[in-house]
């Protein structure tokens, strides 16, 4: 059984993460609560991905959170990441499993509720539901679903959903009672004066939320 929690899940950006660099901000973000680190980087290589992977890995070990590589499966694998998620238009989700083996956590985009409800649980471990609002991390982003939308999308997803696309701390509330599991963010942390801060006041909302 594999054990995550997607409470709140950091998706680092480098060019946001520039003036802090991405492993010390993951570092902070960790140690204010954050529980998954996803490295994604499309202008990097594999070979690149590799390394900051790899000093990520270093970085985050013994404090419990998860690291899980975007969309490069050879660097999944090489850097021996918790997990790797891929998006629609990548890898098919079986090859993806078949290459990367039973053990690691399988994450997938969906952005409508057909892909939603053809999630398949015995190859997908999480689906990422967005993006919520506009953002403009991810310029070429699918038109925003809203709350509404949230709240149907995870209905119809037969796997855990972490919510992303313009989420901040106030939003925690509606995001979880929408369904989602916890919230991906992106500049919510990286670029912020203090990432180990801006962790800290969603980790508060959120369990506020549970209380």
């Amino acid at each position: 059984m594999k054990r995550f929690d997607l409470s709140l899940y950091l998706v680092l950006d480098p060019d946001l993460c520039a003036g802090t660099g991405m492993v010390a901000t993951a570092r902070a973000a960790v140690s204010g609560g954050t529980t998954i680190v996803q490295l994604r980087n499309k202008q990097a290589g594999t070979a690149s991905l590799i390394e900051t992977g790899r000093a990520l890995k270093t970085a985050l070990a013994g404090t419990g959170a998860l690291l899980i590589v975007n969309d490069d499966v050879e660097a999944a694998i090489a850097v021996d990441a918790d997990g790797l998620h891929i998006g629609q238009d990548d890898l098919a989700t079986r090859i993806a499993r078949e290459r990367i083996g039973p053990s690691m956590i399988l994450g997938l985009s969906v952005e409508t509720e057909e892909l939603a409800a053809t999630v398949d649980r015995a190859v997908v471990d999480y689906a990422g539901i967005g993006p919520v609002f506009a953002t403009s991390t991810k310029p070429d982003h699918k038109p925003p679903i809203g709350i509404d939308g949230l709240s149907r999308l995870a209905k119809a997803c037969p796997v855990p959903a972490v919510a992303i696309g313009g989420l901040k701390a106030k939003h925690a509330a509606d995001v979880l009672a929408a369904g989602a599991k916890g919230l991906a963010v992106v500049s919510a942390i990286c670029g912020t004066p203090d990432p180990r801060q801006a962790a800290a006041d969603i980790t508060r909302a959120i369990r506020r939320a549970r209380a």
